[in-house]
């Protein structure tokens, strides 16, 4: 996964979908992400699916719940045989080393390379109003290094954050943290959700480990020439 930066999000409700992408997509992107919309409707079967035409596995459901469950669910999907995962970084430090050594554990009984199971800090559809409705932290910049150095000070060895605090995060936490973006955008989309974005070149150049790309490229008239494209700006 390391030659291409690109995680292609398979933000897509069926499995023949999923795979009409996947298979489109392959040669031009490092990884494809499964979210919940996709493992919801097609199961833990769409992972084997895509894993089976070699492509790695970015597997984002955003646990959080007590260590415990959260242990027993991570092992469940290193047992999937995925390259990434998540976990939200605000379920405290406890369930953070529980996800992580689980991971760990799992990964070694089976003989695999552990995946790397990414934090994440603040969301990117979210803002200081909407921290403000939760009554804590309203400085997004803030609360996303407060929960990344917890992260880290856990023994994750990645996170998920907005293009907006690659830099930020750059300089305070140790330089083999992987940095996953998602809020990419190339700037000829039409505004949506994701309100703190960058371009896939700006992104990158500003720390990011990998780039999570969604609609630019799986809404484009030609997925694949749209991802080669992107590709192509970051050489």
């Amino acid at each position: 996964m390391t030659q291409n930066p690109i995680i292609a999000a398979l933000d897509v409700p069926t499995i023949e979908q999923a795979l009409k992408l996947a298979q489109q997509l392959a040669p031009a992107v490092g990884a494809f992400k499964i979210g919940k919309e996709l493992f919801t409707s097609a199961g833990p079967d769409i992972v084997r699916r895509v894993r089976d035409t070699g492509a790695s596995v970015f597997l984002d459901l955003k646990f959080h719940d007590i260590p415990n469950t959260v242990a027993k669910a991570i092992a469940a999907a290193v047992r999937l045989d995925v390259q990434m995962l998540t976990i939200h970084a605000s379920g405290g430090s406890e369930m953070m080393r529980a996800a992580e050594q689980a991971a760990q554990q799992t990964a070694a009984q089976l003989g695999h390379t552990a995946p790397l199971v990414l934090g994440v800090t603040v969301l990117t559809s979210q803002d200081s109003n909407t921290l403000a409705e939760l009554g804590g932290e309203t400085d997004v910049a803030k609360q996303v290094e407060r929960l990344a150095l917890l992260a880290a000070k856990s023994g994750l060895r990645g996170l998920v954050c907005s293009p907006l605090e690659i830099a930020a995060l750059r300089r305070i936490l140790p330089p083999e943290i992987q940095l996953v973006t998602p809020g990419i955008r190339t700037g000829a989309e039409k505004a949506d959700d994701q309100k703190r974005t960058l371009t896939p070149r700006e992104a990158i150049q500003a720390g990011a480990s990998w780039l999570v790309i969604g609609r630019p490229i799986t809404a484009a008239a030609d997925p694949r020439a749209a991802a080669e494209s992107i590709l192509n700006s970051l050489r």
